[in-house]
């Protein structure tokens, strides 16, 4: 049952229909969930896609929207008075399971995450009840909504800061050939560590896009992406980026002055409609030779020329704020990884879904054992555990125990109520 809600008081009848009626219940905003919470079976939708609204006001620099919009939107009513807050790698990405899952982006080494520009939101809790989470009004539940999901409720407004950035800058993407991919790694990664917080952007170990600016006889094969943006005047990113953009050199610079909302739909259409999709990710407490070798094999050997891994460098605003501030933690971590499938025909998950689970798990070694939980694919209980760390973890469970007991809010990377079992825990236990 989809219940296509207008209002809060709309999406307050649809969580208590699914409670009084003990239905599952999941909640559709952008749709990007790889794990398919944003639908259930044999439950209740709640199809947030008509609250979409955005204002602004630029004199604060604030701005409210709708739990059910996507990025695209915000970036284009922000935009338009030069300021913009860390939004989704994708256009097409959904606020709410953004910002709820603490919000990584290509602004977040000069912003932070989305999180971090949070100032309220209106949430509907599991009786059904509208509450206000700040700062001010229920401060504790405000600490679990930066990094804990969907967890506790359903987000009808945000309330964020916004900063000025663009409309126009410095930005675009280095390509080079699958043979340069380590040492061009490696060069990013001794940057990056000193690089000035305006320098945002990221690595992408993918294919070369079948478009015209790309030599035929490339097209499909494996290739290294270096999407950059420089977040602060364009005359002085041109020195910060040198670095970057002399080296190798790449096979072809399309840094460029450009509009913020350009680079926001640069890898769009990286991930097109109707693809299967298996994913994982995890924190780095070091990207060393080693594990730039062992991702550069993997890229290489992939199944699917869809597939593709991300090297996301932390540093920057990320981690000037404690540790302990939001739920989400792993902020000094210097690098994030994200490992991505991508395939078409059914007969292939095997063979795909083995590709991110053996990379994973290679990676394990570098890893700090904290991971980005919008990352991830269905991993089980201890993954969530181990993501958080044992003691954000018990808080976040205080919290779950507090608003939603009996986890109707389950449909997500789950925090469990303490002695809760779903149904198969149950038949497992009695059996």
């Amino acid at each position: 049952m989809f219940a296509r809600c207008e209002s809060t008081d709309d999406v307050r009848a649809a969580v208590n229909f699914a409670r009084e009626r003990s239905l599952p219940l999941s909640v559709y905003s952008g749709g990007h969930s790889v794990t398919g919470h944003a639908v259930c079976d044999g439950g209740v939708c709640i199809d947030m896609r008509q609250m979409n609204a955005v204002s602004v006001d630029p004199e604060t620099q604030t701005a409210r929207v709708q739990g059910g919009t996507l990025w695209r939107d915000v970036d284009g009513a922000t935009q338009e008075h030069g300021l913009a807050m860390t939004g989704g790698r994708m256009s097409t990405t959904g606020v709410a399971g953004l910002a709820l899952g603490s919000g990584s982006g290509w602004l977040e080494r000069k912003l932070g995450l989305t999180c971090d520009s949070l100032r309220s939101v209106q949430l509907v809790t599991a009786d059904g009840e509208e509450i206000t989470v700040s700062e001010v009004e229920n401060p504790e539940l405000f600490w679990g909504i930066r990094g804990g999901g969907g967890n506790f409720g359903v987000v009808t407004e945000f309330e964020f800061d916004v900063h000025p950035v663009g409309p126009m800058v410095l930005g675009g993407m280095l390509m080079y050939p699958g043979p340069m991919a380590r040492d061009v790694v490696r060069n990013f990664r001794d940057f990056i560590v000193k690089a000035p917080n305006e320098v945002c952007g990221g690595i992408a170990m993918i294919s070369a896009p079948p478009e015209e600016f790309v030599p035929e006889p490339v097209r499909g094969q494996p290739v290294l992406g270096m999407i950059l943006c420089y977040a602060g005047p364009a005359e002085e990113g041109e020195e910060a980026l040198r670095p970057l953009r002399e080296f190798g050199p790449p096979a072809m610079d399309l840094v460029q002055p450009m509009p913020y909302v350009a680079i926001q739909q640069l890898t769009d259409g990286g991930a097109p409609e109707g693809m299967r999709n298996y994913w994982t990710a995890d924190f780095l407490a070091d990207l060393s030779d080693e594990a730039i070798d062992a991702l550069c094999e993997a890229h290489v050997s992939r199944p699917s020329p869809m597939s593709q891994i991300l090297v996301i460098p932390g540093g920057g605003a990320i981690g000037e704020i404690p540790e302990d501030a939001t739920a989400f933690g792993q902020r000094t971590s210097p690098f994030n990884i994200h490992i991505i499938a991508g395939w078409q025909d059914s007969a292939d998950d095997e063979v795909n879904v083995a590709w991110v689970k053996d990379l994973g798990a290679k990676m394990k070694e570098y890893a700090t054992g904290g991971a980005y939980l919008n990352y991830l694919a269905e991993e089980g209980e201890d993954r969530v555990r181990a993501a958080f760390g044992s003691d954000t973890y018990e808080r976040l469970q205080a919290l779950k125990d507090r608003y939603d007991p009996a986890n109707l809010f389950r449909l997500n990377q789950n925090i469990k109520p303490t002695g809760w079992q779903d149904e198969k825990e149950a038949v497992a236990v009695t059996a």
